[in-house]
């Protein structure tokens, strides 16, 4: 084999691959003796088959098999002393049927993108302020009374309900004096207030008691789920057969042990314990936000236009599904679609900078997950399917891709990790609305500044 690199511009490599015919028909020839022995065909003996009739009936498919794994080789051996950033392609120069019948060389262009080469900055530079904040008594408090009303339950009543009661009740929907698939139910629960059913069902059932028949008048919303539904008048044939009042009393030690603490006390615990979860899981990405946001100013380096091209079509694909959806970020609309895609093509590649930043971080300081480790992922996803677990480690097993997938977020939060070990962290104590308060750019806010913002909201 003959590998010459053609050109090299920027981080493009280009490469010029030979398999000389002669090497190809070696391999076919070395591969038709090891099979003959073996090869049974009908008006031959066993291991008698002329090597003339194999490279007629197996022959074609054979080479195909060589091409292959030359072509594989080849792109293996010339991505020996590179570090890759994209898939290699190929371009095929030579007659395939030629090659085939081993008259013509097989000749490919081998192109792919390397890694740029660059220095990172000195992580000691950076300076950052974390936002830090405790849990207070009250905000524990506040979370255990709107556990307890979730979880409070509901007892039958007498009288009519009102705003927060729950009603149990049968009803039949007609659209046009016509009953309508998925348009009834019987014994279904219907809590006043909580916004389940279609706008103006709930309301309708204040006032109603046990025995009560009502006809519930309703129009679908225009962006109901179901075509052939949304913006139709309704109207609902509806059985009150019971009324429920939420249960009074505040939380106690009896209701905590319904829930499988031990004491209201513990679940106090368990609140704070999630509320302060929260508060590190937000202090976290505040801090990477702004480690994120000196790393993309103190960097500059070429970056492979395919994998910036990747990323872009992946962000705009998004954004004109949201477009579609009419889930546009309020700070796109009224832009035009060229300014939408020059704010998002910045923003692929700050992702991509930023990426090869860390993954250059990782390789120099020997970070690595291990198989262990995405495992436990694995495993924590599957908990989420009950019952259908093996199917999930199977979906796994088989597809490398899903693997990875797992595998680069718990790359990145090591790396990160290890990164703000090594920068200078100042802690700053804010109020819980402070800490979860959304970052604005500076006024007046440059062009520049304001689409790293978006970037990196988008990026926690």
């Amino acid at each position: 084999m003959q590998l010459t690199e053609s050109r090299s511009e920027g981080l493009l490599r280009v490469y010029d691959v030979v398999i000389p015919a002669a090497d190809l028909q070696q391999k076919l020839n070395a591969k038709i003796a090891e099979v003959q022995p073996r090869v049974r065909i009908n008006g031959f003996r066993p291991g008698k088959v002329p090597v003339s009739h194999i490279r007629k009936v197996y022959g074609p498919g054979m080479m195909q098999d060589i091409i292959n794994e030359a072509v594989q080789n080849s792109t293996k051996e010339g991505l020996a002393n590179v570090r890759a950033a994209s898939e290699p392609s190929l371009d095929v120069k030579s007659d395939m049927q030629k090659v085939m019948a081993g008259g013509e060389d097989l000749k490919f262009e081998l192109s792919l993108e390397v890694m740029p080469d660059f220095e990172p900055a000195d992580l000691g530079s950076i300076k950052i302020t974390r936002p830090t904040a405790a849990v207070t008594d009250e905000q524990v408090n506040d979370a255990l009374n709107e556990l307890a009303k979730a979880q409070r339950g509901f007892e039958e009543k007498s009288g009519a309900a009102v705003d927060g009661d729950q009603l149990v009740i049968d009803f039949l929907g007609r659209i046009d004096g016509e009953a309508f698939d998925g348009g009834a139910a019987n014994d279904a629960e219907v809590t006043i207030g909580a916004n389940r059913f279609i706008p103006g069902f709930e309301e309708q059932l204040v006032g109603a008691k046990a025995g009560d028949d009502r006809v519930l008048k309703v129009t679908f919303p225009e962006d109901y789920p179901a075509a052939n539904l949304s913006g139709k008048a309704a109207e609902f044939e509806t059985k009150v057969k019971t009324v429920r009042g939420p249960k009074e009393g505040a939380p106690d030690d009896a209701w905590a042990t319904q829930l499988g603490f031990d004491s209201l006390n513990a679940v106090k615990e368990a609140l704070k314990e999630r509320i302060e979860a929260d508060h590190k899981q937000q202090s976290r990405a505040k801090a990477k936000r702004q480690m994120f946001d000196q790393l993309d100013e103190k960097h500059d380096f070429e970056l492979p236009p395919r994998m910036v091209e990747a990323e872009f079509s992946q962000i705009w694909r998004q954004v004109e599904q949201d477009k579609a959806q009419g889930r546009l970020d309020p700070a796109d609309e009224g832009k035009s679609e060229d300014d939408l895609k020059g704010e998002y093509r910045d923003i692929a590649e700050r992702r991509v900078r930023l990426g090869l930043l860390l993954a250059e971080i990782g390789r120099r300081h020997k970070l690595e997950v291990s198989d262990e480790e995405v495992g436990r992922a694995i495993s924590a996803q599957a908990r989420n399917f009950p019952g259908q677990e093996q199917q999930v480690f199977d979906a796994y097993r088989r597809n490398p891709q899903l693997v990875a997938q797992v595998r680069a977020p718990l790359y990145e939060d090591k790396v990160v990790d290890y990164m703000m070990e090594l920068i200078n962290v100042t802690n700053q104590t804010v109020s819980r609305d402070e800490l979860f308060s959304d970052d604005e750019p500076p006024t007046p806010a440059p062009a520049k500044k304001a689409k790293k913002t978006k970037a990196a909201k988008a990026e926690d």
